[in-house]
């Protein structure tokens, strides 16, 4: 009786209505309905109402409503000083809201540099950007394939001052936008030279050569800013729903929070960069932002799993892990 596969016994006085239901089901007047987890907005926000003309507009103004204040590291040089750029030089931007601002995560839409080269300079600039999602060590932040696939590249804008100084732009937007907890950015220099016929520029890797003459120049990096926006995080409230899987409050009360977690999971993966496969960005939330160890973030994922594969018509995906 019933309408199977979503009832798992009929009702003791009625065999063409459901007595209880299939995991992933609710009864509901002798039906079963699918479960759908409510809105995650309670534990994490996702969405800004910046639509991306508007965005677009905000980033191209540089405006101040979308700068987002994070501290400047640097040992190897300092804003506003001029300095050899022929190494390699790594910079960080980055905001420690782990530490401190606990009930914000953050998104990044874009970033901006102000760099200024000497008058004959040989040196050009060529930077490298990871990301952070969640905090972590370095080893944990993935690189930006900036100018790949359809992603972003840097605009760059001659700006009028006596200098040779640009401003360079790397504007994500709504489509490629993304959680952010820390910039690395590494600036490496290329030789730029006349090729053979004299019109073509040709590059080289100042290390190539063995006459440092030609390294010529020195680079200032005037300012640096991120742009994105904060979110709402409850961390107490995630650790209550993971909390349930092994203490329910009520019958029930476990598959609702695996369904919550399960929605949380794959809106924070669905943020993630563009590539092959995803990245597990859901486990970095979990052990940077709620510091649970690795055996607890493997315990979580695999009951997600397991309730995942017993939903009617889900799909689940792999992804790459990036935290340990």
């Amino acid at each position: 009786g019933g309408a199977p596969p979503a009832c798992l016994t009929c009702a003791p006085d009625n065999r063409t209505r459901c007595g209880t239901c299939n995991t992933g089901y609710m009864l509901s007047q002798g039906l079963c309905k699918p479960e759908v987890a409510e809105s995650t907005d309670h534990y994490i926000g996702f969405e800004t109402d910046l639509q991306d003309l508007e965005m677009k507009y905000l980033l191209q103004k540089t405006d101040r409503r979308i700068e987002v204040h994070a501290i400047f590291i640097s040992n190897d040089m300092r804003l506003n000083s001029w300095f050899d750029p022929s190494w390699r030089k790594r910079m960080l931007l980055t905001l420690k809201s782990n530490k401190y601002k606990s009930s914000l995560v953050h998104m990044i839409l874009g970033l901006s540099l102000q760099i200024c080269l000497t008058k004959n300079s040989t040196l050009e600039p060529v930077l490298a950007v990871y990301i952070n999602p969640f905090g972590g060590s370095h080893s944990e932040s993935w690189f930006m394939p900036v100018n790949e696939n359809s992603f972003p590249d840097w605009e760059r804008t001659k700006l009028d001052l006596p200098l040779q100084c640009y401003n360079w732009s790397l504007t994500l937007g709504n489509k490629w936008k993304t959680f952010f907890e820390t910039v690395h950015i590494y600036l490496r220099s290329r030789i730029k030279s006349n090729g053979p016929n004299g019109n073509e520029s040709i590059y080289y890797e100042p290390l190539e050569f063995i006459d440092p003459s030609r390294n010529l120049g020195y680079m200032k990096i005037n300012n640096i800013q991120v742009f994105g926006y904060s979110m709402h995080f409850d961390p107490e409230a995630i650790r209550d729903l993971i909390l349930q899987l092994d203490y329910p409050y009520t019958q029930g009360s476990q598959d609702s929070a695996l369904l919550q977690l399960l929605e949380i999971r794959d809106r924070v993966n669905k943020l993630s960069p563009p590539g092959q496969r995803r990245l597990d960005l859901f486990s970095c939330l979990l052990r940077h932002r709620l510091k649970l160890s690795t055996s607890e973030v493997v315990r979580i994922q695999s009951a997600l799993q397991a309730f995942n594969a017993k939903l009617p018509n889900t799909v689940d995906y792999d992804t790459t892990k990036l935290c340990s």
